[in-house]
């Protein structure tokens, strides 16, 4: 399977921020928002992924970056003109993709819970078409919402109602199969001038290959796309981590875990931070796992 961090847009709701910089590399608690996103693909298994943004500030995500051989992966990025839309990222991206089955996540969204690794590889494992995933929120008219029937089977989204059917919010994280870039090239742009998701969502829905996960109380959302919001995320990160006492969304780390590095290049990579925090802890997290790997348990199935 391959990846797609969608890093594009304006990031109008964060002016004056984004005057300068993506919205998806301002901090969220301790390290760039789209570390977050990039854990959750690597957390999935996906070792190979795109990341989308504006021309300008793809040099920007290269520089944190690189090609990915640091974490054993392989990154490329494609530049997104202009907003067109969540869906035009498989219109971007069709020759990442290469008919392959295909992650897509949003840059500023942000997912945590113990179950959350299980989940995503299980979720990838069964996929028959597309994957989307369930969040009961207070406010669902702000999101795309999912309606289910009492068999818990999909029977309709909506992007942004103002009478929501149900409080299920779909969350910036899907799973597709390999035909999600026809499905793409085929929309036209809704009333609000963009290629929505929702629209591949229901065209997938209406074949009958699309099946709906809830995410539960055990995993937490965040949409970090406001100034609230991103400092609510950022209080999130700080509170659990200092309560766990582990990182989240630590790509080093999660590389380890994952074996797309060795805990000797994990503690090299620490190393080359300094003396931070952040390094330090990577540093540590590499001892602690050539200890006993087993104590690695967030990865169990």
């Amino acid at each position: 399977m391959k990846g797609i961090v969608l890093a594009g847009g304006n990031g109008s709701r964060l002016q004056p921020v984004t005057l300068v910089s993506s919205k998806q590399l301002a901090p969220v608690y301790d390290k760039p928002m789209v570390y977050y996103p990039l854990s959750v693909l690597m957390l999935a298994g996906i070792d190979d992924v795109l990341i989308i943004a504006r021309p300008a500030e793809i040099e920007s995500f290269r520089r944190l970056f690189g090609d990915g051989s640091r974490l054993g992966m392989r990154i490329d990025y494609a530049a997104q003109e202009e907003p067109r839309g969540i869906a035009d990222a498989f219109r971007v991206g069709a020759g990442h993709i290469e008919g392959e089955s295909c992650a897509l996540i949003l840059g500023d969204n942000l997912f945590h819970g113990a179950k959350l690794p299980a989940l995503l590889r299980g979720s990838a494992r069964t996929l028959r078409g597309c994957v989307l995933f369930g969040h009961q929120v207070a406010e669902p008219e702000h999101f795309g919402v999912a309606e289910i029937d009492t068999k818990g089977q999909l029977v309709s989204i909506e992007e942004k109602p103002k009478h929501p059917r149900s409080n299920l919010a779909i969350p910036g994280l899907y799973f597709f199969d390999h035909t999600v870039s026809d499905v793409a090239q085929g929309l036209r742009p809704s009333a609000r001038g963009e290629l929505e998701i929702t629209d591949v969502l229901r065209a997938y829905m209406e074949e009958g290959r699309a099946d709906l996960v809830w995410l539960g109380r055990g995993v937490t959302w965040l949409d970090a796309g406001t100034h609230e919001s991103l400092l609510d995320a950022g209080r999130f990160v700080r509170d659990a981590q200092h309560r766990q006492g582990t990182r989240i969304g630590c790509v080093e780390e999660v590389a380890m875990y994952m074996g797309f590095i060795t805990p000797e290049a994990c503690h090299e990579l620490g190393a080359g931070m300094g003396s931070s925090p952040y390094g330090q802890y990577v540093m540590e997290s590499a001892r602690e796992y050539r200890l006993a790997p087993s104590l690695a348990n967030f990865m169990e199935e």
